[in-house]
């Protein structure tokens, strides 16, 4: 482990070797551990907003997946397995929290990630939230979206990452509009860092990441052996579409809670301290002492 930190009051960083990559990690705050997991293109930066407001109570830790911007692969261009996403974020909680089991929270992707980090290592894992994972098998009528995921991934290997974020808007469908009472104002824009980050990286996930991960297949007779240890998150500006249909879906299917969250399905970059206050609140729901000054 290779730990540094700009300044004494910033985030402490690091690499963790894994079999085939790096990830790179960032680690803030006291208290029991919270790790954070990113989705599609973005790495810890995707945290930038939440991250310092949750390390008021909790140790925050957050990554970037293997083979995103700041996690590299030894040997890039293959395809990813949701399992080996997962192991990689059990060796994050061994080396951050050996002794105690941890928080887990992962968007869209990396909401599969937490899901199946779960799934496999239930002793690592206190509480998992997810937040809109895209898990398409587990849909009454799965075929179209498994297919509409399919479409954005050959789009982009033939066309580019472009074509394929266009590809994937049209399949995410329109969201229902806010009422009055619901206005959450301007989304805020996306860090530059952010963005650079995700541009480099969006090959990467719309070809290698995308598919394997919206056709996962979770163990459902296990998430439903335990579903006071699962929460799911839906956005209040994703009614509608895609992502939070298959999110309420698998709420339904294993019997956890389903809880909303400011935003859409990028609401932790597009609104991060409401985004973050609402994720404290719903780990303080599940677990009314989370906090070492409880």
């Amino acid at each position: 482990m290779n730990d540094r930190s700009a300044d004494a009051t910033g985030p402490r960083s690091g690499s963790l070797p894994v079999p085939g990559a790096t990830l790179g990690y960032e680690v803030r705050g006291t208290g029991p551990l919270l790790l954070l997991i990113p989705g599609g293109a973005g790495n810890a930066d995707v945290f930038h907003g939440v991250a310092p407001v949750l390390a008021a109570h909790f140790t925050v830790a957050s990554y970037a997946p293997r083979g995103i911007s700041g996690s590299p692969l030894d040997a890039p261009g293959q395809e990813q397995r949701v399992a080996v996403h997962a192991a990689d974020a059990g060796r994050l909680l061994d080396l951050l929290s050996p002794d105690e089991p941890c928080y887990v929270f992962g968007t869209s992707s990396g909401g599969v990630t937490a899901v199946e980090l779960l799934t496999l290592h239930p002793h690592r894992v206190r509480l998992a939230v997810a937040h809109e994972p895209p898990l398409a098998r587990v849909s009454a009528d799965p075929g179209p979206a498994l297919d509409a995921f399919a479409q954005i991934s050959d789009v982009a290997a033939r066309e580019g990452a472009g074509a394929g974020y266009a590809r994937m808007g049209a399949a995410m469908g329109e969201a229902k509009p806010l009422d009055p009472g619901e206005d959450e104002g301007a989304p805020e824009p996306m860090p530059e860092e952010l963005r650079a980050a995700v541009e480099a990286s969006s090959a990467h996930f719309l070809q290698h990441v995308l598919q394997p991960f919206t056709h996962h297949t979770p163990d459902l007779a296990r998430l439903r052996a335990a579903p006071d240890r699962l929460v799911v998150g839906v956005g209040r500006a994703s009614r509608g579409q895609l992502p939070h249909t298959l999110a309420t879906e698998l709420a339904e299917a294993v019997g956890a809670r389903r809880r909303e969250f400011p935003g859409g399905h990028l609401g932790s970059v597009e609104h991060p301290a409401a985004f973050a206050r609402a994720l404290h609140r719903v780990l303080r729901e599940a677990d009314p002492a989370p906090e070492a000054d409880g």
